[in-house]
């Protein structure tokens, strides 16, 4: 080596050539960190906390990019086909009267209840409404009921009888009939192919013409068609017939009724009615005490499978019986019968959209589906979105407020200070959860938009956590305003606030950044808490809190662990994730800590 001078050292290399050396006291033998990159290396240093920042990385690419990804929307409902035993229909034997009316009349309920109380009790007049009725027997439970109109009055004073029309207009001939009527002591009487009722009272007999209104039977009318109803004048002629036949022992009889000819088979309490023409004839309707009804109003039920059911009931029923019925198209469709209390159900099986409520994981769900039919994993992404929108989105108004209002009460001191530790302490004494419950329950009383709750839930929480940080600031600034570089500001002029957000708050954005990055996992789990508890975001919007709130019972709980394993899951590694990086973050800022 050549020694040119003290400072300089020359040295040569492999091949002769001089290189150059820094001398000892050379700047560029400095090696200079910003305290940034300086917390920046001891924060990676730190296994936990690098973790913990992979964890918030994969739940930020999980819930923003995921939901992107999916081609499922947040509230779309999945469904699907399945094979379902459901009530076809309804059977019970009649025990309550049938009212077939005349054209264009009506017989209101209350007169109806009040024709059962009068035949119960053998009274062949009553009233109802001001309106008076009138029962005629025609065989056992079968009634006509009339409309009655008073007439007459008859009074027999010393063998003299002396009539009192109500209606002059009826003239001599009727008081002629009338009186005959009651020599030979007749209740009904005919004129004019009208009839009347005679009503002895105590000292005269009141006369009422009969208009016929009602026909009241506990038998049942099934026809061919749906079509076609059961009229007055057909009914009371069936009724008749029917009656006539099972006191005869005839087994058929033929009928007219508004020049149309039908035949009647009498098979022990049941009809069956034939419409005739030319020598033909093909079945009409039925007639039973069994009730047959289908749950849909839009189906109609055949004769033929009326006829089988009740053939199978006259037989008896025990139990759960399977039958089957050859449909018009010649096709077997299979039911089964049971007995259910005091009616029978007719239960068929029917291939019946449904929700996928509670489908396993597959391929088309990976995650399977919750109990509303919806995919699980686009609820978690876009869940994740909320629940993580809502923690940073508090944190920024909490540590706002706290930073306003700890700088100000740091810096002033005195009674400014004094005033704002009072309210400090009054929000610490506020009991949060129960001003949340009922703040929710008011909402849910409103029907508050899901949008506009979730806004609320978001400035509640921040309203209620702001002392933490204010404190933590005003702390800070107390002891930060009473060093060298705060003379400085005031000798230089610079304004309060100048003073306060522009030197010392920054002095504090290291502990802010600790707290708040904290409090960032502690305001997850409690919007999960609160979602979860029915108080927090509401459907169709999805958070984690509220999908595991749709397990509401134990069988769903332990029979489907796919639903609510994975939210929690993912709010477990949130809340870790930002209290590692909260950790990592308090060791990196701590000046004594050991590079």
């Amino acid at each position: 080596m050549n020694r040119k001078n003290k400072n300089n050292i020359h040295m040569e290399d492999r091949q002769g050539k001089p290189v150059d050396s820094m001398a000892l006291d050379d700047e560029k033998r400095i090696k200079i960190l910003s305290p940034g990159l300086l917390v920046f290396k001891r924060f990676i240093r730190n296994k936990l906390a690098i973790t913990g920042a992979i964890f918030i990385l994969a739940m930020f690419i999980f819930s923003y990019f995921g939901g992107w990804l999916m081609p499922y929307r947040e509230d779309e409902v999945f469904t699907k086909y399945v094979d379902m035993s459901k009530v076809y229909a309804a059977v019970s034997e009649n025990t309550e009267y049938k009212f077939i009316t005349t054209d264009n009349t009506e017989f209101p309920m209350i007169a109806r209840s009040q024709f059962v109380l009068a035949s119960n009790n053998d009274r062949n007049l009553f009233e109802s409404q001001g309106v008076s009725y009138s029962i005629e027997k025609l065989a056992d439970e079968l009634f006509v009921v009339f409309n009655t109109r008073e007439v007459a009055v008859v009074s027999i004073i010393l063998g003299n009888t002396n009539v009192a029309l109500s209606d002059p207009s009826m003239g001599p001939s009727f008081i002629e009939r009338l009186e005959e009527a009651v020599d030979a002591g007749e209740e009904t009487f005919t004129y004019n192919d009208k009839k009347y009722l005679l009503v002895q009272g105590k000292k005269n007999y009141l006369a009422y013409e009969l208009e016929p209104l009602a026909l009241a039977t506990l038998n049942r009318y099934d026809f061919i068609s749906a079509d076609i109803s059961v009229s007055y004048d057909f009914a009371f002629a069936m009724e008749l017939a029917m009656h006539e036949l099972m006191e005869t022992g005839e087994k058929s009889r033929l009928i007219t009724v508004g020049g149309v000819e039908y035949e009647m088979e009498v098979e022990e309490e049941k009809a069956s009615i034939y419409l005739r023409n030319n020598g033909d004839r093909t079945l009409y309707a039925n007639i039973s005490r069994y009730l047959v009804e289908s749950i849909y109003q839009d189906v109609f039920i055949s004769i033929d499978f009326k006829d089988q059911v009740k053939a199978m009931m006259s037989e008896g029923v025990e139990g759960v019986q399977d039958f089957v019925y050859v449909n018009i198209d010649g096709e077997e469709e299979e039911y089964t019968i049971e007995r259910n209390n005091t009616e029978w159900v007719i239960r068929w099986i029917e291939d019946t959209l449904v929700i996928k409520a509670y489908d396993p994981p597959s391929k088309e769900h990976i995650m399977g589906t919750d109990g509303n039919g919806m995919d699980i994993l686009t609820r978690l992404m876009y869940g994740g979105r909320i629940s993580l929108m809502i923690g940073f989105i508090v944190v920024v108004i909490e540590t706002m407020i706290g930073i306003i209002l700890g700088g100000i009460a740091g810096y002033f001191g005195k009674w400014v200070d004094n005033l704002i530790m009072r309210i400090v302490d009054t929000f610490n004494s506020i009991p949060s959860l129960p001003i949340i419950i009922i703040i929710g329950a008011m909402m849910d009383a409103q029907r508050v938009d899901p949008k506009i709750r979730m806004i609320y839930l978001m400035f509640i929480l921040a309203f209620l956590g702001w002392p933490g940080i204010a404190r933590m600031v005003r702390g800070q600034i107390l002891s930060l305003r009473e060093q060298e570089f705060m003379i400085a500001t005031e000798a230089t002029g610079l304004s309060v606030s100048k003073r306060i957000f522009k030197h010392l708050v920054p002095n504090v954005i290291p502990q802010l950044i600790v707290i708040s990055t904290l409090s960032l996992g502690g305001v997850i789990l409690t919007e999960s808490v609160l979602s979860f508890l029915g108080l927090g975001v509401k459907f169709p919007f999805a958070s984690w809190g509220n999908i595991i709130n749709a397990v509401s019972n134990v069988h769903v709980m332990t029979n489907y662990l796919f639903v609510w394993i994975p939210a929690g899951f993912c709010i477990l590694i949130t809340v870790l994730g930002f209290n590692f990086i909260g950790d990592g973050l308090r060791d990196a800022f701590d000046p004594k800590m050991k590079r």
